[in-house]
Protein backbone atom coordinates (compact mmCIF):
# COMPACT_ATOMS: atom_id res chain seq x y z
CA UNK A 1 0.00 0.00 0.00
CA UNK A 2 2.85 2.38 0.80
CA UNK A 3 4.50 1.68 -2.56
CA UNK A 4 1.16 2.14 -4.32
CA UNK A 5 0.66 5.48 -2.57
CA UNK A 6 4.10 6.70 -3.65
CA UNK A 7 3.50 5.58 -7.22
CA UNK A 8 0.16 7.41 -7.28
CA UNK A 9 1.77 10.55 -5.85
CA UNK A 10 4.45 10.58 -8.55
CA UNK A 11 1.92 9.80 -11.28
CA UNK A 12 -0.48 12.58 -10.30
CA UNK A 13 2.15 15.24 -9.61
CA UNK A 14 4.20 14.64 -12.74
CA UNK A 15 1.07 14.04 -14.82
CA UNK A 16 -0.47 17.40 -13.89
CA UNK A 17 2.89 19.13 -14.40
CA UNK A 18 3.10 17.68 -17.93
CA UNK A 19 -0.51 18.64 -18.58
CA UNK A 20 0.28 22.24 -17.58
CA UNK A 21 3.34 22.26 -19.85
CA UNK A 22 1.21 21.17 -22.82
CA UNK A 23 -1.90 23.23 -22.02
CA UNK A 24 -0.02 26.49 -21.43
CA UNK A 25 2.95 25.89 -23.69
CA UNK A 26 1.20 24.72 -26.87
CA UNK A 27 -2.26 26.28 -26.72
CA UNK A 28 -3.34 29.95 -26.63
CA UNK A 29 -3.63 31.30 -23.10
CA UNK A 30 -7.13 30.78 -21.71
CA UNK A 31 -8.29 28.45 -24.45
CA UNK A 32 -8.62 25.47 -22.10
CA UNK A 33 -10.17 27.22 -19.08
CA UNK A 34 -13.80 28.10 -18.39
CA UNK A 35 -14.98 30.98 -20.62
CA UNK A 36 -15.73 33.09 -17.53
CA UNK A 37 -12.01 33.00 -16.62
CA UNK A 38 -10.58 33.58 -20.08
CA UNK A 39 -10.62 37.38 -20.08
CA UNK A 40 -8.81 37.60 -16.73
CA UNK A 41 -6.16 35.14 -17.92
CA UNK A 42 -5.50 37.11 -21.08
CA UNK A 43 -5.43 40.44 -19.23
CA UNK A 44 -2.78 39.19 -16.79
CA UNK A 45 -0.81 36.89 -19.08
CA UNK A 46 2.63 37.54 -17.56
CA UNK A 47 1.44 36.75 -14.04
CA UNK A 48 -0.43 33.65 -15.21
CA UNK A 49 2.48 32.25 -17.21
CA UNK A 50 4.93 32.94 -14.39
CA UNK A 51 2.71 31.24 -11.83
CA UNK A 52 1.94 28.24 -14.03
CA UNK A 53 5.49 27.40 -15.06
CA UNK A 54 7.02 28.03 -11.62
CA UNK A 55 4.32 25.90 -9.99
CA UNK A 56 4.80 23.24 -12.65
CA UNK A 57 8.48 22.99 -11.69
CA UNK A 58 7.60 22.69 -7.99
CA UNK A 59 5.05 19.99 -8.74
CA UNK A 60 7.50 17.98 -10.85
CA UNK A 61 10.41 18.26 -8.38
CA UNK A 62 8.43 17.93 -5.14
CA UNK A 63 7.99 14.14 -4.96
CA UNK A 64 11.72 13.54 -5.50
CA UNK A 65 12.55 15.60 -2.40
CA UNK A 66 11.15 12.76 -0.28
CA UNK A 67 13.12 10.02 -2.03
CA UNK A 68 15.53 8.40 0.43
CA UNK A 69 17.28 6.68 -2.52
CA UNK A 70 18.05 10.05 -4.12
CA UNK A 71 19.38 11.48 -0.86
CA UNK A 72 21.60 8.47 -0.25
CA UNK A 73 22.93 8.04 -3.79
CA UNK A 74 23.24 11.67 -4.91
CA UNK A 75 22.96 14.18 -2.07
CA UNK A 76 24.22 16.95 -4.37
CA UNK A 77 21.31 16.41 -6.79
CA UNK A 78 18.88 16.34 -3.85
CA UNK A 79 20.21 19.68 -2.62
CA UNK A 80 20.17 21.40 -6.02
CA UNK A 81 16.69 20.14 -6.87
CA UNK A 82 15.56 21.30 -3.44
CA UNK A 83 16.99 24.75 -4.11
CA UNK A 84 15.17 24.89 -7.44
CA UNK A 85 11.95 23.72 -5.77
CA UNK A 86 12.12 26.45 -3.11
CA UNK A 87 13.66 29.36 -5.01
CA UNK A 88 11.89 29.01 -8.36
CA UNK A 89 8.88 26.81 -7.70
CA UNK A 90 7.73 28.03 -4.31
CA UNK A 91 9.11 31.57 -4.11
CA UNK A 92 8.36 32.72 -7.67
CA UNK A 93 5.26 30.54 -7.89
CA UNK A 94 4.02 31.85 -4.54
CA UNK A 95 4.63 35.53 -5.32
CA UNK A 96 2.95 35.24 -8.72
CA UNK A 97 0.18 33.15 -7.13
CA UNK A 98 -0.44 35.92 -4.64
CA UNK A 99 -0.79 38.32 -7.57
CA UNK A 100 -3.15 36.19 -9.69
CA UNK A 101 -5.29 35.40 -6.63
CA UNK A 102 -6.45 39.01 -6.59
CA UNK A 103 -8.46 38.55 -9.79
CA UNK A 104 -9.56 34.94 -9.24
CA UNK A 105 -12.98 34.01 -10.57
CA UNK A 106 -15.61 33.63 -7.85
CA UNK A 107 -15.39 36.88 -5.94
CA UNK A 108 -14.20 37.34 -2.37
CA UNK A 109 -14.40 33.64 -1.40
CA UNK A 110 -12.07 32.63 -4.23
CA UNK A 111 -9.71 35.56 -3.72
CA UNK A 112 -9.43 34.83 0.02
CA UNK A 113 -8.87 31.10 -0.50
CA UNK A 114 -6.18 31.46 -3.15
CA UNK A 115 -4.51 34.34 -1.29
CA UNK A 116 -4.17 32.24 1.86
CA UNK A 117 -2.91 29.32 -0.23
CA UNK A 118 -0.16 31.52 -1.74
CA UNK A 119 0.79 32.96 1.66
CA UNK A 120 0.86 29.49 3.22
CA UNK A 121 3.00 28.19 0.37
CA UNK A 122 5.51 31.01 0.81
CA UNK A 123 5.55 30.60 4.60
CA UNK A 124 6.08 26.82 4.62
CA UNK A 125 8.81 27.17 1.97
CA UNK A 126 10.57 29.83 4.04
CA UNK A 127 10.39 27.69 7.19
CA UNK A 128 11.77 24.67 5.30
CA UNK A 129 14.67 26.81 4.06
CA UNK A 130 15.44 28.26 7.50
CA UNK A 131 15.32 24.79 9.08
CA UNK A 132 17.87 23.33 6.66
CA UNK A 133 20.11 26.38 7.06
CA UNK A 134 20.39 25.62 10.78
CA UNK A 135 20.77 21.89 9.96
CA UNK A 136 17.53 20.89 11.67
CA UNK A 137 16.80 17.95 9.37
CA UNK A 138 13.60 16.75 11.04
CA UNK A 139 12.05 20.21 11.10
CA UNK A 140 13.10 20.71 7.47
CA UNK A 141 11.36 17.48 6.45
CA UNK A 142 8.21 18.42 8.32
CA UNK A 143 8.02 21.83 6.67
CA UNK A 144 8.70 20.27 3.27
CA UNK A 145 5.76 17.91 3.81
CA UNK A 146 3.57 20.92 4.57
CA UNK A 147 4.97 22.81 1.59
CA UNK A 148 4.37 20.00 -0.87
CA UNK A 149 0.85 19.44 0.46
CA UNK A 150 0.15 23.01 -0.72
CA UNK A 151 2.00 22.45 -4.01
CA UNK A 152 -0.26 19.43 -4.53
CA UNK A 153 -3.26 21.78 -4.51
CA UNK A 154 -2.70 22.00 -8.28
CA UNK A 155 -3.62 18.30 -8.45
CA UNK A 156 -6.49 18.22 -5.96
CA UNK A 157 -8.10 21.29 -7.57
CA UNK A 158 -8.37 19.39 -10.85
CA UNK A 159 -9.68 16.26 -9.13
CA UNK A 160 -12.44 18.22 -7.37
CA UNK A 161 -13.12 20.11 -10.59
CA UNK A 162 -13.83 16.82 -12.32
CA UNK A 163 -15.95 15.48 -9.45
CA UNK A 164 -18.16 18.56 -9.17
CA UNK A 165 -18.60 18.74 -12.93
CA UNK A 166 -19.53 15.03 -13.03
CA UNK A 167 -22.28 15.43 -10.41
CA UNK A 168 -23.82 18.31 -12.35
CA UNK A 169 -22.91 21.32 -10.20
CA UNK A 170 -22.49 24.56 -12.10
CA UNK A 171 -19.01 26.03 -12.37
CA UNK A 172 -20.15 29.33 -10.88
CA UNK A 173 -21.46 27.59 -7.75
CA UNK A 174 -18.61 25.22 -6.94
CA UNK A 175 -15.48 27.04 -8.11
CA UNK A 176 -15.27 29.52 -5.20
CA UNK A 177 -15.18 26.60 -2.76
CA UNK A 178 -12.42 24.90 -4.73
CA UNK A 179 -10.12 27.73 -3.65
CA UNK A 180 -10.35 26.24 -0.15
CA UNK A 181 -10.99 22.55 -0.82
CA UNK A 182 -7.90 22.23 -3.01
CA UNK A 183 -5.51 22.91 -0.12
CA UNK A 184 -7.08 22.85 3.36
CA UNK A 185 -7.64 19.04 3.43
CA UNK A 186 -4.12 18.58 2.01
CA UNK A 187 -2.60 20.58 4.84
CA UNK A 188 -4.65 18.72 7.46
CA UNK A 189 -3.46 15.41 6.00
CA UNK A 190 0.13 16.68 6.09
CA UNK A 191 -0.22 17.52 9.79
CA UNK A 192 -1.62 14.05 10.47
CA UNK A 193 1.28 12.42 8.60
CA UNK A 194 3.82 14.51 10.50
CA UNK A 195 2.28 13.67 13.87
CA UNK A 196 1.91 10.01 12.93
CA UNK A 197 5.56 9.79 11.89
CA UNK A 198 6.67 11.66 15.03
CA UNK A 199 4.59 9.41 17.30
CA UNK A 200 5.95 6.26 15.64
CA UNK A 201 9.51 7.54 15.99
CA UNK A 202 8.92 8.43 19.65
CA UNK A 203 7.40 4.99 20.32
CA UNK A 204 10.43 3.32 18.70
CA UNK A 205 12.84 5.37 20.81
CA UNK A 206 10.87 4.54 23.98
CA UNK A 207 10.95 0.82 23.19
CA UNK A 208 14.65 1.02 22.33
CA UNK A 209 15.44 2.81 25.61
CA UNK A 210 13.40 0.31 27.61
CA UNK A 211 15.16 -2.59 25.93
CA UNK A 212 18.59 -1.10 26.55
CA UNK A 213 17.65 -0.36 30.16
CA UNK A 214 16.54 -3.93 30.68
CA UNK A 215 19.83 -5.15 29.23
CA UNK A 216 21.82 -2.91 31.56
CA UNK A 217 19.89 -4.15 34.61
CA UNK A 218 20.36 -7.81 33.74
CA UNK A 219 24.17 -7.51 33.65
CA UNK A 220 24.78 -7.06 37.38
CA UNK A 221 22.16 -9.66 38.22
CA UNK A 222 23.89 -12.22 36.05
CA UNK A 223 27.26 -11.41 37.60
CA UNK A 224 25.80 -11.91 41.08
Amino acid sequence: MRLLGKALLYFLAIGVALYAAVAYGLFPLGSLVHPAMRAAFQAHSVGIYTHIFASMLALALGPFQFSSNLRQKNISLHRWSGRAYLSIGVFIGGISGLYVAQFAFGGFVSRAGFTLLALGWLFTGLMAYLAIRRRDIQSHRNWMVRSFSLTFAAVTLRIYLGIFSAVGMTFENFYPWLSWLCWVPNLLLAEWLIKSTYNNASRFETMKSAHEGAGNRSGPELRR
